[in-house]
C-alpha cells in the first residue's frame, strides 16, 4: 500500500485501471446478474428516462430496462467494447472526474462499485459532484416530479459475515487480488485431445495462475452519505446490501 502522499492519478493508473484492461474479458465473465436494489431503482424508473451509467464496466445494468436509454461510460477500453454490445444503448471511453455529458440534462445516474477505487478522500467526493451534476434539477410540478436521482454503490468496510471478514477496525485502503486461473496444457495425440501430464517440480505444467491487485477504499457506515453531503447532494434513501453501502442521491433543492 501506497503512502497517501503518492495516491491520486497515477497510482489508480497502476492498481485500477491498468488492473481492469488486463483482466476485462474475465472479469465480465462474472458479471452478468443485477444487484436486487440496482434492478429495483433501474425498473421503477418513468418510461422514456434517459440516464448515465458511470463506470459501467461490461455495461450488465444497460438492458436492464428496456423502457429507459442509459448512455455507459468506464474508462476500461476493454470493457466497453464488451458494453458497446447492448443495443440500442451507448457506450464511450470516459473517466469518472471527467465526464462528457452535458451537465444537468440525465433524468438519473447510476454509479456501481466504481467510487471506492478513487484513492483520496478529495477525489471520491469529486466523482459523486460528478454524477450529482449530471441530473436534472429539483423541481416539482403538478405530477410531483422531483428532479434527477442517482444510485451510488460502495464497498463497506463492514463485512463480517463475508468470505474477506473485513469488519470495523480493519485498515480502509487495501489492495484486493483477482486471480486468473491458468489453463492446463493440451496436445493432439492420435485423433484426440488429451492432457498433457508434464512433471515439473511436482506439479503438472501448464499457464500459470495470475493474481492482479486492484485498490480498494472500504467505507465505514455513514460515510457515504457524508461524501455526498461535502458534494453538495442529499440523501433520499440509503440502506446495506451484499457487503456495500448505497444512497439514492439527488441535488439540494
Amino acid at each position: 500500500m501506497a503512502d497517501s502522499e503518492t495516491q491520486g492519478p497515477d497510482y489508480e493508473e497502476q492498481h485500477v485501471h491498468t488492473v481492469y484492461e488486463q483482466i476485462a474479458s474475465h472479469f465480465s465473465s462474472t458479471r452478468y446478474k443485477p444487484w436486487p436494489v440496482v434492478e429495483r431503482f433501474l425498473k421503477g424508473l418513468p418510461d422514456g428516462a434517459v440516464g448515465a451509467d458511470v463506470g459501467c464496466g461490461n455495461g450488465k445494468y444497460l438492458a436492464v430496462n428496456p423502457r429507459v436509454f442509459i448512455v455507459g461510460s468506464d474508462r476500461s477500453t476493454n470493457l466497453i467494447k464488451i458494453a458497446k454490445q447492448h443495443h440500442p444503448h451507448s457506450a464511450v471511453v470516459a473517466d469518472n472526474l471527467s465526464l462528457p455529458h452535458p451537465n444537468h440534462s440525465f433524468d438519473f445516474a447510476i454509479s456501481i462499485a466504481v467510487i471506492h477505487h478513487l484513492s483520496t478522500p478529495a477525489r471520491r467526493i469529486d466523482a459523486v459532484k460528478a454524477i450529482l451534476e449530471l441530473l436534472r434539477p429539483p423541481f416539482r410540478d403538478r405530477k410531483g416530479g422531483t428532479g434527477g436521482r442517482a444510485l451510488i454503490y460502495v464497498w463497506a468496510l463492514e463485512q463480517k459475515d463475508s468470505r474477506r471478514g473485513w469488519d470495523e477496525g480493519h485498515q480502509q485502503d487495501v489492495m484486493v487480488p483477482w486471480v486468473m486461473k491458468g489453463k492446463k496444457e493440451k496436445a493432439q495425440k492420435k485423433g484426440k485431445a488429451l492432457e498433457q501430464d508434464m512433471e515439473y517440480g511436482g506439479a503438472k505444467r501448464g499457464a500459470e495462475d495470475k493474481t492482479f491487485l486492484r485498490y480498494y477504499h472500504l467505507y465505514r457506515k455513514g460515510e457515504l452519505e457524508s461524501d455526498v453531503a461535502e458534494a453538495g447532494g442529499e440523501i433520499v434513501e440509503s440502506g446495506y446490501e451484499k457487503d456495500n453501502w448505497w444512497a439514492i442521491v439527488a441535488r439540494k433543492t
